[in-house]
């Protein structure tokens, strides 16, 4: 019995020898790797859950989405939950209970519900500014009611844009390489510390590997004013236009920062714009000293804050450039 020990720890000994350090380093680095993993996903995984549309404008349906507040508050997709009226929600443990829709934002696809229930456990957000490129990045969600699925990956870009189905662009858009499984919309994407960097939003169909999360701290804004007021409020100057490019000669004229502007198609009557004297053909080319080069930063400069707030705003009529003061108004849904 004590030569057969002696020849297994020979043989065990022999193979490790025989082992390129090299290839042992590589082992303990994919073991350490497989631990921040398992360790997130333990950590994350009792606050994912799986949401089932019983009845809605958009028939059944489902998605995923994780647990924001120990009261019940549960952040995920617009496009999950848009229109819901009677939904269903399975936590990690099993649990089912039907939920509230709390409200939803289809310019930012991010939405709120809630469910009454004890003993929640709730994600922690991370700042999605400090996030690097090349860091770890775990997609964790619940589809079809499922045991819970992970993929993980590195993120492989920040700061992307993608047009939401309202049209708008949404912003500071994380791309990862962290697989997204059909039915994970509205689940979270969490650093290696198992805080939430980001809420899973879509996949490039025809595309390998190219995933898409809008940013925590855009996910952690919109939560916050959803679950206040069930909505999010914009301003809007009440004009219809087209992205159009200036010619070099008027761009070096005007010494202006940008090479296209918003031609205005359609002013609204008793509009803001309206008032302050805006006419069809204008082109906008600035707001509030920011540069107008599109419809997209005009947007991105209509904010809540801006409602009832006189801001000047320049365009070119013909060869002249003009200020005007415009007021915005709050953008009815």
């Amino acid at each position: 019995m004590t030569t057969q020990v002696a020849l297994i720890g020979t043989e065990t000994d022999a193979r490790a020898a025989a082992t390129p350090a090299g290839h042992r380093a590589d082992d303990q680095l994919l073991d350490a790797y497989s631990q921040t993993i398992s360790a997130v996903v333990n950590r994350v995984a009792p606050s994912v859950v799986n949401i089932r549309i019983i009845s809605g404008a958009r028939g059944q349906g489902g998605g995923s989405g994780f647990i924001i507040a120990r009261d019940g508050f549960i952040l995920t997709n617009s496009h999950v939950v848009h229109g819901a009226r009677e939904l269903e929600v399975s936590l990690h443990d099993g649990r089912v209970f039907h939920a509230q829709l709390i409200g939803t934002d289809p310019d930012s696809d991010l939405g709120v519900i809630r469910i009454d229930a004890p003993d929640l456990q709730h994600v922690r957000f991370a700042d999605s500014n400090g996030i690097r490129v090349g860091q770890i990045a775990v997609a964790i969600g619940s589809p079809y009611g499922f045991q819970q699925t992970v993929t993980s990956g590195i993120v492989s870009a920040r700061g992307r844009s993608m047009r939401a189905d309202s049209g708008r662009l949404i912003d500071d858009i994380i791309q990862t390489d962290a697989a997204l499984n059909p039915g994970n919309s509205g689940g979270p994407l969490v650093n290696s510390a198992g805080e939430v960097i980001g809420v899973n939003t879509a996949v490039i169909l025809p595309a390998q590997g190219i995933c898409f999360a809008i940013a925590s701290n855009t996910a952690h804004l919109v939560a916050g004013w959803l679950i206040r007021d069930g909505r999010i409020r914009r301003s809007s100057i009440g004009v219809a236009g087209q992205n159009v490019p200036l010619h070099p000669r008027v761009v070096r004229f005007h010494n202006l920062p940008v090479n296209g502007g918003v031609q205005v198609a359609e002013v609204g009557a008793s509009s803001p714009a309206a008032i302050a004297g805006l006419k069809n053909g204008d082109i906008i080319v600035g707001f509030k000293g920011q540069p107008i080069a599109s419809i997209d930063d005009l947007h991105k400069q209509l904010i809540a804050s801006e409602i009832g707030v006189p801001s000047p705003l320049m365009a070119l009529r013909g060869t002249e450039k003009l200020f005007f003061m415009v007021t915005p108004r709050e953008l009815k849904s």
